[in-house]
């Protein structure tokens, strides 16, 4: 079986700009995988089980993190269920200080603290 290479030069195209030429991964385009792993990344519970896992300290896999920012822009933005703490997580994880500090419950217990008040103030406020 061939693998096929994956280019982080460029984003992916949003659905619906799909082509008939774009690549598919287990039946799944690019922009489909990428968009579940970032939307992953609001869990703080996941963030401590990839710093278990010790892919935070993998330079191949920062890098990922790093180019996964596009989703901070449009048109990919739209696409995100849960901007807020997505976001926020993945711009955390480009600090090295947080990527080792997530490996503490207290850390995960606090983000998930938060998320939690910010959310019920949300709810108020609507």
């Amino acid at each position: 079986m061939a693998s096929q290479d994956v280019s982080m030069d460029s984003p992916p195209r949003p659905a619906g700009d799909q082509g008939s030429e774009e690549p598919m991964y287990g039946g799944y385009s690019r922009f489909e995988i990428e968009l579940e792993f970032v939307q992953s990344l609001a869990n703080p519970f996941y963030l401590n089980h990839l710093a278990s896992q010790k892919l935070l300290s993998q330079p191949a896999f920062v890098a990922y993190l790093a180019y996964l920012r596009y989703w901070s822009r449009p048109p990919y933005l739209k696409y995100l269920t849960h901007p807020g703490p997505t976001l926020r997580h993945l711009e955390l994880l480009q600090q090295e200080r947080f990527r080792q500090d997530i490996m503490s419950p207290d850390l995960v217990a606090r983000l998930v603290d938060e998320e939690m008040r910010a959310s019920v103030q949300w709810h108020r406020e609507a």
